[in-house]
């Protein structure tokens, strides 16, 4: 009989090795997984690293699972919740390190903050990380049994973690496991029934389909090679199965354009230290109106957008609206990024992060949209109702204050919040803006009762460079469209502007860095998405539905631990 030495196989050597791991070569282990797991992201987008990462992580966790019976319960529970600390640590500190930047546009006020903001966020955030992988180490002898049985209550596990980030205090949905995927339309559709959370949930499944049958223990033989095979045969059919329904839908929602409404999308490319210097402002205002001024033909209304805070306080100018006039199309509507003051009886003037419209003060005298004068209007004003802490407030002023902290807004009182989401019904297209950080939040970009024709977002994503960080945003970008079913026209002030169509296509794009417009038609919407109608009941649903069959799954050990 022929023995087989397995540590002299690869593939079962390597699961060993991640197994056995103690001390600090497995935290090390689990904040090198955790830098691979931000490599799928954009601006590299490789995806197979989800696999890689979600896999080598239950391998591990399976060492100290395995390990269970020698410690208590509580010991587990820590052991697992470090671990994935340490994973969340090297995913945050990696993923986010664009931050910094923003600290460098005034570096004379700001640029010490630069690696406590970066660090300390990664460290705050991994902590979400290592609850998940705690709840799965206190739950060791519960989950006993098939190998699946972690898998499903990881899976569940980390996806509630993710949830409960993008929720609590103001919440950052950032670099959910299913933004990996919008990098390519096609492998994002699903996102218009589940939503991002859904999508997520689906991506870290299909992550773990590796270690699947492939358990990290200290007796693995030759068949964990075999096995360790058929999980990632399995995560590769499953990989494709994702993209062909994406496939799928695309080719049968076909992609159908208003002809009487054009969107310009206005990109300055105004470096961000001189944006945010009020000596510019007029400079600034003027190239962005000489980008808007061409004429547009064969349109019988354009809406012009500009980016966030093109145009400070633009409505306490006396000859703004002049100015407009003489730039703009005759036609046309502007959607203009701005701040705008308000006079507070109680606590003197306060300054909102605004959106500004601006419209022809007649129509014609059928109440059509053919304008009988040029002369416009100030008629509305959209407020940020979704501020960044410490970007445009500061979170326990006194406190931090005195401890010499303070906000990047140019304003000593930061940024008021707005009412909330809204639908204007300006013009032949009614439309839903936001603002920057409001545009990463699924299912809250418009009144629930209250849908629009297409979503309007202004940004401004200079203060962070050339850098994965605005590439991040676009892809979340086009992930609420896919969710909503709905146009977006994005106008960033440095670029990445873009017009999305309601299934995630991008219609028209203007790169990074490069002044210019895009003139497109304004595509139609889809009919409200199953996402739109349910939000993330579904996402939540699927989790109980989860859990409810792992708890009628249970083997004689795991009914004698609960």
């Amino acid at each position: 009989m022929i023995e087989i030495n397995t540590s002299k196989i690869p593939s079962v050597g390597l699961v060993q090795t991640l197994a056995s791991l103690q001390g600090w070569r497995r935290w090390l282990s689990a904040f090198v997984l955790g830098i691979l797991f931000t490599l799928s992201f954009a601006p590299f987008y490789f995806t197979p690293l989800i696999a890689v990462s979600i896999s080598g992580a239950l391998f591990m966790i399976d060492g100290i699972l395995d390990r269970a019976d020698q410690k208590t319960r509580l010991q587990t529970a820590k052991s697992a919740a470090l671990f994935g600390w340490f994973f969340g640590f090297g995913f945050f500190l990696v993923s986010l390190h664009w931050l910094a930047l923003a600290f460098f546009v005034q570096a004379e006020l700001f640029a010490w903050m630069a690696p406590f903001a970066v660090i300390g966020m990664g460290a705050f955030l991994a902590c979400f990380h290592a609850a998940a992988f705690g709840f799965v180490g206190a739950m060791a002898t519960y989950l006993s049994g098939p190998p699946w049985r972690r898998l499903v209550f990881f899976s569940v596990a980390f996806m509630g973690m993710e949830y409960t980030r993008g929720h609590i205090l103001t919440g950052l949905p950032w670099n959910l496991p299913g933004q990996a995927l919008a990098g390519l339309a096609a492998g994002a559709q699903s996102a218009a029934w589940i939503g991002v959370y859904g999508l997520s949930l689906i991506v870290i499944l299909i992550g773990s389909l590796p270690a699947l049958l492939t358990r990290g223990t200290a007796d693995a033989s030759a068949q964990t090679t075999l096995s360790l095979a058929k999980g990632i045969v399995a995560c590769v059919l499953a990989t494709f199965t994702l993209l062909a329904i994406g496939v799928v839908r695309l080719a049968t929602t076909p992609l159908n354009e208003r002809d009487d409404v054009i969107v310009r999308i206005v990109q300055p490319n105004i470096p961000q230290r001189e944006k945010i210097d009020p000596g510019f402002f007029v400079r600034n205002v003027q190239k962005t109106l000489a980008l808007s001024s061409d004429p547009i033909a064969n349109a019988d209304t354009v809406y012009v957008v500009w980016p966030e805070n093109a145009a400070p306080r633009i409505n306490e100018y006396a000859d703004a609206l002049d100015a407009i006039d003489a730039s703009l199309p005759t036609n046309a509507y502007l959607i203009a990024g701005a701040v705008r003051k308000a006079d507070n009886p109680n606590s003197g003037s306060v300054f909102y992060n605004a959106i500004a419209i601006a419209a022809p003060s007649a129509t014609g005298p059928d109440g059509s949209n053919q304008q009988t004068t040029t002369k416009r209007q100030f008629v509305d004003f959209y407020d940020k109702h979704h501020l960044i802490p410490f970007g445009e407030y500061l979170p326990l002023r006194s406190v931090l204050s005195a401890l010499g902290l303070a906000q990047l807004a140019p304003y000593a009182e930061g940024f008021a919040k707005g009412s909330g989401p809204r639908t204007l019904h300006i013009g032949p297209a009614s439309f839903a803006p936001s603002i920057c950080y409001e545009s990463i939040f699924p299912g809250r970009l418009y009144p629930k009762k209250d849908r629009p024709e297409w979503l309007a977002v202004v940004t401004n994503d200079a203060w962070y460079g050339n850098t994965s960080g605005p590439r991040q945003h676009l892809d979340q970008a086009r992930l609420r469209s896919i969710e909503t079913g709905l146009p977006m026209a994005r106008a960033a002030n440095t670029g990445i502007s873009v017009m999305i169509g309601p299934a995630g296509r991008y219609v028209a794009r203007k790169p990074l860095y490069e002044s210019g417009v895009i003139d497109a038609p304004l595509p139609q919407a889809l009919p409200e998405t199953f996402y739109s109608k349910f939000g993330d009941f579904t996402f939540l649903a699927l989790c109980a539905c989860l859990l409810l069959i792992l708890h009628l799954n249970r083997g004689p050990q795991s009914i004698k631990a609960a």
